[in-house]
Order: structure tokens, then C-alpha cells, then sequence
């Protein structure tokens, strides 16, 4: 049975079962420190009236939900939230400058509070650990009131956050910091107490050392309050292309009013039907389409196409873009939140924000991972306390703090979503949108590209590819002949008609004064007209036959030999006779060639789909270097193509453009919609190429490649960090070697563990796709 089939049969049923009145909105949630918090609120806001699903990403402290719009209550969700102790800001529809204040302000905070207890927490391990140090730094009272700032002040954020967890009957990673330094805080104060309460000798009489452990506490805070400032500088890097996404967005706009009169208004205050006027070096404000002037535009911001676009009447312009020489006027289509600027800024944060089904394993492991984790420290308590050597409280006390701190679950919920947030934003930068991560899942795993042949391996237009003259004619009779077809074909609206203007206008010829009558569009078969008082024929060879005309049998061969590479054929007669014929083709693209070895060295293996002949196909599939062609293929039949790889276990890729497409986009294991694309191919798409360049498709196979690996990575390291390190905290080294983890190794090696995840997922931008 093919499951592959299964799933996606699953998929559709999913997509049909929900409610038109469902409806996805972002939001973000301040306050987080830890993935665990994540965790929480996603629990909390799946429990609210009207949510049907939730999830909350860490990383970029987003929350995506989908909502029930007729039952969502939007304060219950956000006070429930609350009761958490983080705040949801439900209905902003631009929080990434509210997330960047946040950001801004904690490391702020975070800093001051790092220089007090930098400066504390040095002082009180000189008097711990250096034995010269001076007698008053030495004193057990001076340790106390040195170590009680960082404990409660600095620390302050560890004990709201274990409490707001603990009210709500959960647990999360500041649950553990919290445990792990009261232990050593509350124990060395006892010590303080009962030294200047009972004398030391008390201690003697029941073989306790009367040791503080102040330094500890203090270090622990200080360390892991060095990384989670490392960390969220770093993470406000991991969104950087998404900043500058935003950043691309006009602030202003020049409106003309009915007067005529031309006034600056802020971008929010522009209506669609408004004319705007728009000058030279500025940029599109919103997008629209030309009503007068013509100008070329620089849109490589948003399609990633270096070389700008020339632009006339009727055109569209795309907001965000820069004008680059004329002056135009536009009339507004689409504004606020409609735009393709917009739609393209809310796809790459849903994307960020949504999970691969990989990360289903990590969350299932974060939801148990500090419950698992005090109750080993309590184990390791009770097996030092009850088998370890003397001093055996002390002893018993050091491995369970070590335990408590070393325990990293943010090392876990960084793993995936920082490498998803760098990914997905490095894709938008080089025109490459990727709806979901469990597209860029899929697209790491394909083993067949089906591409539909017009507009992706093909140009999508036809081009002359030759014009040849029938006998011996004159150079100069040779130039007549061409300016007879240039103005008699200017005269027709078919597509082979235009494809020859073009090709004349390339060459800048210039509009002779040539007289033409009787002109006249044969729909299917060509034109004809009367020219210096001669019938001038351009067409097919059943256009010319109907008009008796004979094709010499040489002309036939020649022209068979064009057919036979994919070309089609219009014949010119002139006074009764051939005098000439155009071979016409859709070119391939300058890259397809290119595109299909690169898959190839991937080990993909690229098919062409076309409705196309198959002696054409098969030419046009040999240009591009691809060896299989499904040829004669119907549009409805191109989603049964696609589910007959599927069958055959292959993980299939479809590329394309049209409305056609669309079946076949949906019921691939993952679509790519080319750019200049219709809304419906892009609808039903996974990754959407916001360019018309093939060479995209590999690029973006590639870039789902390192981003999946980037995550295996992090994953690798955060397990493995964690499996390792927590045994080694509770003393399997001790029996051997002696060895038994000190407490404030234990929250560096905490600190490095979530900050080297984030270093690593960075990586991502450097890659070359």
C-alpha cells in the first residue's frame, strides 16, 4: 500500500474538513525566556475558546493560531496567556518593530544586571577560591550579603517565571535554574546562621563541613544570564532578512488628487483607485498599474532579477520596488496588508514560525523534560546521600545542583526553529518563499523534478529561430521581402505573428512606406494582403496549398528537418510562388541545461512533462540535457503523472506555472510555482519562486538540503549535549575516576550549550545556494 498516497489523500481530507469560518493569525508573546515557556503558552492557548490549532515558536516569539472566527475571544485567549505571567499582543498586525524595542530593552537590562553581578560574583569567588585573598572578602556574612543581589535581583526573572509555571501546575527550564541555586543559596545560608547562632564547633559534632556555597549560586545566575545575552543577540541576527524585508517597505506616497494637485501622504492613508505619482530614484509605494508615463523599475528586492524592468502603460508595478529613470503615474491595486510586499513578509513569518514534522519528536520531549529532570536530581540526591562518601550531605547537595543547572531544554527548542527562521529567510532574499517547513522538509528529500515544459524549461513566448529565402534573390530583394513581412505581420494579433515583429525590432528596423491592401487574419492559418498589386501569403502549408501554391520538394525537406528539432514552420508566398520560410520556436531557457545537470549531480532525476508531439518533446527534452518526457499530456492529466511516481515510491517535485498546474501542484510531494506564476499555481504551491528562473528550482532543493542538515545538527548537539552531560552531573565518573562535576561547570557548559545552536543555525547564511 503507498502511504505516501495515504498521507496526502489525509491532507485533502484535513483541508476540506476545515470550516470556511477558520482563519490563521500571528501574534507576539513577550516574555519568554525559554522553550519550555513556549511550550506552556501553546498549551494554554490550545485549551482557549474558538482555537482549532496553536503553535508557539521560541525563536522568533511568535504565536501562529488557527481560530474558529465566529467563537475565538481574543481576551480570554490573551488574559489566559497572563495567568502565565508572558503578554500576547492578539490584533497587532506588525509586531517586528514591538519585538525589537523588547529585544533592545532586554539586552539592556540584561547587561547592567551582568556588570552588578559580574563584579559580586568575582569578589565572591576570589574570597572562595583564592587563598590570599583578603580576610574581609573570606568572611561567610560578607559572602552573604554579597551573593544576596545577584540571588534575588539579578535573579529575579528565574523566580517569576518558576512561580508563574508552578501556579499553572507546570514546570519550565527557569524552574530548574531556580531549584538548582536556592539549594546552594538557602543551604550556605543555614550554614551563616547557625555559625553565628551555635559557634562552629556545632558543625564538628555531626561531621558537616561548615562550607558556603554562595559563589556557586552567584556563578550559576551570572553564567547562565552571560548566555541567554550571547543568545538573544544572536537570535536577533536569525531574523534579519525578515527585518529587511520590512525595511523595504515605502513609508510615504505622492496622491494626485482630482485638482491635479500632487500631496505627500503617509502610506497607511493610500485607498486602491488612488493615482499616485511617482518620481525617479523613489520607491513604488503600493502595487498598482501605470495609467501614463513609462520608466524601467529595479524589483530585485522582491524577485531577487538584477537587471531593472522596463515598464509602460498598463504595466504592473509592484510595491517596494524602485523606480529607477522615468516619472509614471499609477493608479493603486492593492494596499496594506494586500500587497505582494506584505503577503510575502506574512508567508516568511508563518513559515519561520511552523514546524517540520521532525520537531514533533523534540516536543514531545520538552514536555516531560523538566519533570524527568528534577526527579533525577532527587535520585541523584538520594544514591549520593545514601552511597557516597563522607561529607556526604554536601556531596549529595553539589551533584543534584549540578544536575538541576546542567539540564538544557532551551538547547532542544532553539535546535529547529532558528535554523528554519535563517533558512526560510535566506530562501526570500534570493527569491525563494517557502510556505511551510514542512515543504522545505519535503524538498530535502526529492528523488524526481516533473517539469511542465512552457514557461519553465521553455522561455514561454515563441522566438524566430531562422528566416531562409527560396532560390537565388538579391541582397536587396532579400531586405524588401523582409520589410513586406515585418508590416504585413504587424497587422495580426497570433503569437507567431508577434514573435516575427520581435524579431525585426530587435534588429531596430524601422516602419517602410509600403502600401498594403486587402489585408486579412485567416484565424488557424495565416494572412494575407495585397502588396504592389502581388498577393503576399504568410501561413501553413495547408494555408498555402488552399490558395494553390506549390512547396518544392527540396523546400519539404528542409523544412522536415526543422519540424524534427520542435520548430514550427510558416511559409511566404509572393506572386504565387515560395519565396521564403520562418522557422518559429519556444525556446529553452539560457539555464535548463544547466538547471538538469545540477540535479542530476544531486542524484534527482528531471522529467519533462508536455501536451506537446513526442518527436517535438523529445528535441526540446534533448536541449535541456533530460532523458525522460511524458509527451501528449493533457492539463488534467498532469496530477495522474504525478501520482503514478508517487506510487512508485518516488518523492516527486512539480514545476510550474499556470492555473493547470494547479491539481498537480497539490498532489506533488512538494510544488514549486514559478514566478510571474498565476495566484492559483501559487496557492497550491509549497515553495513559490518569486522570479521566472529555473535555476531557482535546484537552489532551493539545495537550500532545503543544508537547512535540514543545519537542524540534524542542532539536534545531534542538543541531544546528545544532554544525554551526556546530565549522567555526568548526577557522578557516573565519580567510581571510576574521582571525579565529581562542579556546579558552576555545569552552568557554563548550560550557557555554551543554547548559544552554540544558535552560532551554528547562522552558518546557514553563508551558504552558497
Amino acid at each position: 500500500m503507498d502511504h505516501s498516497k495515504m498521507d496526502h489523500s489525509h491532507d485533502e481530507m484535513s483541508a476540506s474538513a476545515k470550516k470556511a469560518s477558520d482563519k490563521i493569525i500571528s501574534f507576539h508573546i513577550s516574555g519568554m525566556h525559554c522553550a519550555s515557556c513556549a511550550t506552556n503558552v501553546q498549551r494554554k492557548l490550545s485549551k482557549s475558546k474558538g482555537v482549532v490549532n496553536a503553535q508557539v515558536n521560541y525563536a522568533n516569539e511568535q504565536a501562529t493560531v488557527e481560530i474558529d472566527e465566529q467563537m475565538f475571544d481574543a481576551q480570554a485567549a490573551a488574559s489566559a496567556v497572563k495567568d502565565l505571567g508572558y503578554t500576547a499582543h492578539i490584533g497587532m498586525h506588525d509586531h517586528s518593530d514591538l519585538s525589537e524595542k523588547e529585544r533592545e530593552q532586554e539586552l539592556k537590562s540584561l547587561k547592567t544586571k551582568l556588570i552588578v553581578s559580574g563584579i559580586l560574583t568575582t569578589l565572591l569567588l576570589i574570597g572562595a577560591m583564592v587563598p590570599f585573598a583578603p580576610e574581609i572578602l573570606m568572611s561567610s556574612l560578607v559572602m552573604l550579603i554579597l551573593a544576596t543581589p545577584v540571588q534575588f535581583w539579578v535573579g529575579k526573572r528565574y523566580y517569576q517565571s518558576a512561580w508563574s509555571a508552578l501556579i499553572n501546575k507546570t514546570t519550565n527550564m527557569d524552574t530548574l535554574i531556580a531549584l538548582g541555586t536556592s539549594v546552594a543559596y538557602f543551604y550556605s545560608l543555614a550554614v551563616v546562621v547557625i555559625q553565628y547562632v551555635f559557634g562552629p564547633e556545632y558543625f564538628m559534632k555531626f561531621g558537616v563541613e561548615d562550607h558556603v556555597y554562595f559563589e556557586v549560586a552567584s556563578t550559576i545566575i551570572t553564567l547562565i544570564l552571560l548566555g541567554k545575552y550571547l543568545e538573544i543577540r544572536a537570535k536577533g541576527q536569525t531574523s534579519q532578512a525578515l527585518k529587511k524585508l520590512i525595511g523595504l517597505q515605502a513609508k510615504t506616497a505622492h496622491l494626485v488628487e482630482s485638482s491635479g494637485k500632487i500631496v505627500e501622504v503617509a502610506i497607511e492613508k493610500v485607498q486602491v483607485g488612488d493615482v499616485l505619482q511617482v518620481k525617479p530614484g523613489e520607491k513604488v509605494p503600493v502595487d498598482g498599474q501605470i495609467v501614463s508615463g513609462e520608466s524601467s523599475v529595479d524589483e530585485s528586492m522582491v524577485t531577487g532579477e538584477s537587471l531593472p524592468v522596463a515598464k509602460k502603460v498598463g504595466d504592473t508595478v509592484i510595491g517596494a520596488t524602485i523606480n529607477a529613470t522615468g516619472s509614471f503615474q499609477m493608479k493603486a491595486k492593492k494596499v496594506g496588508s494586500e500587497t505582494m510586499l506584505s503577503n510575502i513578509i506574512e508567508l516568511v513569518k508563518q513559515a519561520q514560525g511552523s514546524r517540520p514534522p521532525i520537531q514533533k519528536l523534540v516536543d514531545q520531549v520538552s514536555s516531560v523534560f523538566v519533570p524527568a529532570v528534577i526527579l533525577l536530581s532527587i535520585l541523584t540526591f538520594v544514591i549520593w546521600y545514601f552511597l557516597g562518601p563522607e561529607p556526604v550531605l554536601v556531596r549529595s547537595l553539589v551533584s543534584m545542583i549540578s544536575v538541576l543547572i546542567i539540564a538544557c531544554p532551551c538547547a532542544l527548542g532553539l535546535a529547529t526553529p532558528t535554523s528554519l527562521m535563517v533558512g526560510v529567510g535566506k530562501g526570500a532574499q534570493n527569491g525563494i518563499l517557502i510556505k511551510n517547513a514542512e515543504a522545505l522538509e519535503v524538498a530535502n528529500k526529492v528523488t524526481t523534478v516533473l517539469f511542465d515544459k512552457t514557461g519553465t524549461i521553455t522561455k514561454g513566448k515563441p522566438e524566430v529561430q531562422s528566416i531562409t529565402f527560396v532560390g537565388k534573390i538579391s541582397k536587396e530583394d532579400q531586405t524588401h521581402l523582409e520589410s513586406v513581412i515585418y508590416e504585413v505581420e504587424k497587422l495580426s494579433h497570433h503569437p507567431l505573428a508577434g514573435a516575427v515583429v520581435n524579431y525585426f525590432d530587435v534588429q531596430n528596423r524601422t516602419s517602410s512606406k509600403i502600401e498594403i491592401e486587402k489585408f486579412e487574419d485567416v484565424s488557424g492559418k495565416g494572412v494575407k494582403a495585397i502588396v504592389k498589386k502581388k498577393e503576399l501569403l504568410i501561413g501553413t502549408e495547408a494555408f498555402l496549398k488552399l490558395h494553390n501554391i506549390t512547396i518544392t520538394q527540396a523546400v519539404n525537406e528542409q523544412v522536415s528537418q526543422l519540424q524534427q528539432k520542435g520548430q514550427t514552420v510558416s511559409y511566404v508566398a509572393y506572386g504565387g510562388e515560395v519565396v521564403s520560410y520562418i522557422a518559429i520556436a519556444d525556446s529553452i531557457k539560457e539555464s535548463a541545461k544547466e538547471v538538469v545537470a545540477g540535479l542530476k549531480k544531486m542524484g534527482i532525476t528531471s522529467i519533462m512533462v508536455t501536451g506537446d508531439n513526442q518527436k517535438t518533446a523529445q528535441s526540446i527534452a534533448s536541449q535541456a540535457g533530460i532523458e525522460k518526457v511524458f509527451a501528449q499530456v493533457l492539463p488534467e492529466e498532469k496530477e495522474k503523472r504525478v501520482a503514478q511516481l508517487r506510487q512508485q515510491k518516488e518523492v516527486v517535485a512539480f514545476v510550474g506555472d499556470g492555473i493547470n498546474d494547479a491539481p498537480a501542484l497539490a498532489a506533488a510531494d512538494v510544488g514549486i510555482a514559478m514566478g510571474g506564476g498565476t495566484d492559483v499555481a501559487i496557492e497550491s504551491a509549497g515553495i513559490t519562486l518569486l522570479r521566472s528562473d529555473v535555476s531557482l528550482v535546484p537552489a532551493s532543493i539545495r537550500l532545503s538540503k543544508e537547512t535540514m542538515k543545519n537542524i540534524r545538527q542542532n539536534l545531534v548537539w542538543a541531544f546528545g549535549y544532554n544525554v551526556v552531560l546530565i549522567p555526568v552531573a548526577m557522578g557516573v565518573l565519580y567510581p571510576l575516576w574521582g571525579i565529581q562535576l562542579n556546579p558552576i561547570l555545569a552552568s557554563a557548559a548550560m550557557a555554551l550549550s543554547s548559544v552554540s545552536v544558535v552560532a551554528n543555525s547562522l552558518r546557514l547564511k553563508k551558504v552558497k545556494l
